[in-house]
């Protein structure tokens, strides 16, 4: 009986903490001494292992930063200090490791102040925004380790590790690890945001778990690094295919779940309701972050913007303010001899629903000035697009000397539509350090400013309902060069984000000759993207990372 008892009374669960950090790419001292810091509050809350995103310890991507040896050294040195330091917990952590002369994407099992073992990734991704193999050696061995578990019964639980696209093959290392008598695989991740990606990842980490009859412990990173955004929503899953556990959106966090140590197939407590946020939410979110991460990480307080009174320079403003606060946040508006007085009064609104100070800089002077310069040179020649892009030409300008002036990061405002055609002038409103809505088509952005009004009103009304234009010459409408972006965002996609061509666009419905215009935009307007400012990635297929195209290029369709 009193045997009986005392089984009873033997823990029967391991806890397992997911420490979903936001790291910077080259901070090996401070991503080491967050490492140090979420390793204690997971050890205060009793947890057996702690695991850590994918190259935790030096930021990802690194890039070609791991062509530097001294790198690559100090990241190992870094590692090695960090396992005497991390305490008595266990630790998979994110580095990159080294062995003659070759470098692989791995994770280091620490415990009682060592380096117990190390996985080697095995599968290195090499599409979209990834470029592994430029780096990196393929691991040819799956990885476990055993934990003992004094007083608990069984009292010693057996787990694999793994990293990122390796959950991602069926019959890759995952599969191996559970034949090896794993019940449990964690795999750390560096997982970069965009639309649908979320329910892929819970597709793919579902389908293991339930295949190899087997809990998977799925750890992602957090943060803004460049164009990308992680957007971490770590999960546990166990082997009924059910998320027993899943951290926030977009934020960092600590989540604990405790696993039963029989391998039973009862359900699981849920330890955290898998909420989850609709389409706009959490690409307005991912923005949000991105900005802030960007502006922060590199070394910046404040931003300015070219505020015309139009929905994407006040969807850019909004995110701004919400990402740094509005006393971080300067619009502009700078009015021509074609500029609206509703222009005016909406930007002001605008501004003034922020909270931020909005400057009133009027670049008529100027423009007389640079027409009355080129008078001569331009004489017996029709006036065109040339005396239109002077005016965006002048903006750009005096935003960069506010910009220069008083350090402020200039954030462009051209959406994707406007990026794909060309509808944009080069060393003008192309001009800045970010540009926030870059992968974000037309259509979208009137959804996001929808939303972001939804929760209160900043944007007035009258932004979203009057045709878009840029000012630029009189009665000028985006409609005078552009389809309707109903009509054009479609298009735009099934070419640029799912490389269709001409016929199959047109066989979807679209007119073959305003299809062919479109394509000729985007294939002539290389030149113009190579140049412009990185976008935050919330696509499938972004410019710039994703979709490499030659400038010069005689192909077409």
């Amino acid at each position: 009986m009193l045997a009986k008892m005392v089984a009873k009374m033997k823990k029967k669960t391991l806890k397992l903490a997911l420490a979903q950090i936001n790291c910077i790419v080259g901070d090996l001292k401070g991503n080491a001494d967050k490492i140090v810091e979420y390793a204690g509050r997971a050890r205060q809350m009793k947890a057996d292992i702690v695991c850590f995103p994918e190259m935790a310890l030096i930021g990802y991507p690194p890039e070609d930063l791991l062509f530097k040896p001294r790198f690559v050294a100090e990241n190992i040195r870094a590692l090695k200090k960090l396992a005497e330091t991390i305490g008595e917990i266990t630790a998979v952590v994110g580095f990159v490791d080294k062995e003659g002369g070759k470098l692989y994407n791995a994770a280091a099992v620490i415990r009682n102040g060592t380096i117990e073992g190390i996985y080697r990734k095995m599968f290195l991704p090499n599409y979209g925004v990834f470029d592994e193999k430029r780096y990196f050696q393929k691991g040819s061995e799956a990885f476990t380790f055993s934990l003992k578990l004094a007083g608990r019964e069984p009292a010693t639980f057996v787990a694999g590790v793994n990293i990122c696209e390796d959950i991602w093959h069926q019959e890759g290392p995952t599969k191996q690890q559970a034949l090896l008598g794993c019940q449990l695989v964690i795999n750390i991740n560096a997982s970069p945001f965009h639309m649908g990606k979320t329910r892929e990842r819970e597709d793919t980490v579902r389908r293991q778990a339930i295949s190899n009859r087997i809990f998977v412990a799925y750890t992602n990173l957090v943060g803004g690094q460049d164009e990308l955004v992680f957007d971490g929503q770590s999960m546990v899953v166990d082997m009924r295919g059910n998320i027993i556990g899943k951290a926030q959106a977009f934020k960092e966090d600590l989540l604990l779940v405790d696993l039963p140590l029989s391998r039973t197939v009862k359900p699981v407590k849920l330890h955290r309701e898998p909420g989850s946020l609709g389409p706009e939410a959490e690409v307005y979110e991912a923005l949000v972050l991105g900005l802030r991460d960007y502006v922060v990480k590199n070394g910046f307080e404040k931003v300015v913007i070219g505020l015309s009174g139009g929905i994407d320079s006040s969807l850019v403003a909004v995110l701004a303010t919400d990402a740094l606060g509005k006393d971080n946040v300067y619009g502009v508006f700078m009015p021509s001899r074609y500029s609206s007085i509703e222009s005016e009064v909406d930007a002001r609104q605008t501004a003034e629903n922020l909270g931020i100070k909005l400057l009133n800089i009027s670049i008529e002077s100027i423009y007389k000035m640079y027409l009355l310069a080129l008078e001569g040179h331009f004489t017996g020649v029709n006036r065109d697009v040339t005396e239109e892009n002077l005016q965006a030409r002048i903006r750009g300008t005096l935003l960069m000397a506010l910009s220069n002036k008083f350090g402020w990061l200039l954030l462009s405002t051209g959406n994707k539509s406007e990026m794909s055609t060309g509808y944009a002038t080069l060393y003008g409103d192309m001009a800045g350090g970010l540009a926030v809505i870059k992968d974000v088509p037309k259509t979208l952005v009137y959804r996001l400013a929808g939303y972001r009004n939804s929760k209160n009103k900043v944007i007035p009304e009258r932004v979203f309902s009057k045709e878009p234009t840029a000012e630029l010459r009189l009665n000028q409408k985006d409609k005078d060069t552009l389809p309707p972006y109903e009509t054009l965002d479609p298009i735009l996609k099934a070419y640029i984000e799912q490389d269709e061509d001409l016929d199959k666009i047109v066989s979807a419905g679209f007119d073959k000759d305003m299809v062919s215009r479109i394509l000729n935009m985007v294939d002539r307007s290389e030149h113009k993207r190579r140049q412009s400012p990185p976008g935050i990635k919330i696509t499938p297929r972004a410019f710039g990372r994703d979709r490499r195209m030659p400038i010069t290029n005689k192909f077409r369709g």
